[in-house]
């Protein structure tokens, strides 16, 4: 990939290095840490994990977003970990094999609870948003990316609009996702948890910094202090 930490491929990898950049940032921005990693991958030093956190707690004037498929171990390590109100937790579900981990996101001490439906690889049916406060839906991009039916996407906009969820459409994806754009019954879906739109209102325009480091999300940057 041409950058340092990625010199041992996609192998698990920490970078402590990494850790101080967000307490560097004195204007609030939106973080999303590991974007090309997990951060509870069972690879990951507990230890490092807890590191991550004091930083996100140090850097409160932050809004730090984490996702995971992991959601065995966020459980387990939940009672571990300095939750914060600028620490937002998600995870990923794919299809309804996966639903489970809305469950167990929902024990967690986080205050704010996202799900991320992306890749969104099959129909999901009815499920449980209680204490949910964000739903991200979007299909999987690239070469040999597997479609995503309409139906499925209206299925659980129309369930966060019952539950009173906000809803983000992020896009349909495909080969060609630019072609493809992001409207839903004709027009796009930008809904954000309310602390958030109020954090964003508040804020200077994010900065760039080094893509081996941190990088742009639509709502702020990414981070990735470990990668999986």
């Amino acid at each position: 990939m041409g950058q340092p930490n990625y010199s041992n491929g996609f192998k698990v990898a920490v970078h402590e290095h990494v850790l101080p950049l967000p307490l560097q940032w004195r204007k609030p921005q939106t973080v999303f840490v590991n974007s090309m990693s997990d951060l509870l991958h069972e690879h990951v030093p507990k230890e490092f994990i807890l590191k991550i956190f004091n930083v996100m707690n140090q850097a409160a004037w932050h809004t730090f977003q984490v996702l995971t498929k992991r959601s065995e171990r966020l459980l387990d390590l939940d009672i571990t970990l300095p939750w914060r109100k600028n620490i937002w937790m998600g995870v990923t579900v794919e299809d309804k094999d996966n639903l489970y981990r809305i469950a167990h996101l929902r024990k967690t001490g986080a205050s704010t609870k996202f799900l991320s439906f992306e890749p969104l690889l099959g129909p999901l049916g009815e499920f449980d948003l209680r204490d949910i406060d964000w739903v991200i839906v979007g299909g999987e991009s690239g070469y040999g990316a597997r479609p995503m039916d309409p139906s499925w996407v209206v299925n659980i906009h129309e369930q966060c609009v019952k539950s009173n969820v906000p809803f983000f459409f992020k896009q349909w994806g495909g080969v060609r996702k630019k072609e493809a754009g992001r409207e839903l019954e004709g027009r796009t879906w930008d809904e954000m948890p309310r602390v958030l739109s109020d954090t964003i209102a508040s804020s200077a325009t994010a900065r760039e910094t080094s893509p081996s480091s941190f990088h742009h999300l639509p709502s702020g940057k990414k981070s990735e202090p470990c990668r999986t």
